[in-house]
Order: structure tokens, then sequence, then C-alpha cells
């Protein structure tokens, strides 16, 4: 698969959404998905690296983003 950068606050425009906040951390849900914990700032862009990592996690797709 092959991942793009994206600012961090893409994923909150995809359908996730912040069930609990401290400091930079953030807990994101999505419906049929497990919580993930999120520790970067909104418009800190992410690398492709850290995108295939989370996918791991989360079930996204390149085609999600």
């Amino acid at each position: 698969m092959v991942w793009r950068a994206v600012k961090a606050q893409k994923l909150l425009k995809i359908g996730w959404q912040i069930k609990r906040k401290r400091g930079s951390h953030y807990v994101l849900m999505k419906s049929g998905y497990p919580d993930y914990t999120f520790a970067f700032h909104n418009r800190e862009e992410v690398g492709p690296r850290m995108l295939a990592r989370i996918a791991k996690c989360t079930e996204l797709i390149p085609k999600d983003i």
C-alpha cells in the first residue's frame, strides 16, 4: 500500500471522533473500530510510515485518506 503524508486533523474529517483528550494525546473512536490513542497536533503532518502503523490498529486504508 502506498501512503502519503497528511495533516493530523484529516483523521477527524474521515469520521473519527475525539473520545477524550489529555494534553496532546487524543483517544479517537469510530463505530466498528477499536479506540486509538493519537499524539499529534491537528496541524502537524503525519508521515507515510506513521500512517502505516496507525492502519494496523485502525484498519485505515489509503483510499480513506
